[in-house]
């Protein structure tokens, strides 16, 4: 995986054309939008993990997982004609309308409930154990690569809300109980949590409390 920055606006919803298991895992996978310019060794965010192209021919790209990313996220799971959010990296100069998101999944939370509220469709996760120290209310979640907002967190229970545009263009409004899905905390809050374990009182950790005030309060 590259070091690529993304923002968690899902491009477009691709579908796994091809799965080859071998010594390893291989997917080809169809799209329209974001084969524009797309060549071999660049990077795209698929379902959240960030892989790097292989090759690319007529409608479609090519990519291998890692062992790592196989295991961690629900790629490794993946089957000819499941659908996946596409995200090409973000550029200098782009406008930033998520939160930074680097595409290095820290594993698969689990759907617990998914319901409507009024044109909002409500849904409850479970994260992996040692993630939930990075869930701070309104603060900010990738679930399969899309960017959302965290709603409600207790222990390692929380909620987001997908409005109807996020269900349209992504594909979290097929998200049911018992689903899994690919999840990476904030990158803002792994860095207060570095920052706060190296200040001992000084500086730093008034810096790292500063912070983790913002982020709490913050409307993200």
């Amino acid at each position: 995986m590259n070091e690529r920055m993304f923002t968690g606006l899902i491009e477009e919803v691709g579908k796994i054309a091809e799965v080859q298991r071998g010594a390893g895992l291989r997917l080809a996978v169809e799209a329209r939008r974001v084969l524009e310019d797309l060549k071999p060794g660049d990077s795209m965010a698929v379902s959240g993990a960030c892989l790097t192209v292989e090759r690319t021919a007529g409608d479609r790209f090519w990519a291998s997982l890692l062992p790592e990313t196989a295991e961690r996220t629900t790629l490794g799971g993946k089957r000819r004609g499941d659908r996946v959010n596409l995200e090409r990296p973000l550029r200098l100069g782009d406008r930033l309308g998520g939160h930074l998101v680097t595409g290095h999944v820290d594993g698969v939370a689990e759907v617990i409930s998914a319901h409507e509220r009024g044109e909002t469709r409500l849904v409850e996760l479970i994260c992996p154990a040692g993630l939930e120290r990075y869930l701070v209310d309104r603060g900010s979640v990738a679930l399969d690569g899309v960017s959302l907002t965290v709603v409600s967190p207790r222990e390692r229970r929380f909620s987001v809300a997908l409005v109807r545009a996020t269900r349209g263009a992504t594909t979290l409004g097929e998200l049911r109980a018992g689903d899994g899905i690919n999840m990476e905390a904030d990158l803002l809050a792994k860095h207060v949590e570095r920052l706060l374990a190296r200040g001992e009182g000084g500086m730093e950790s008034a810096a790292g409390d500063a912070l983790l005030a913002w982020l709490s309060e913050s409307e993200l």
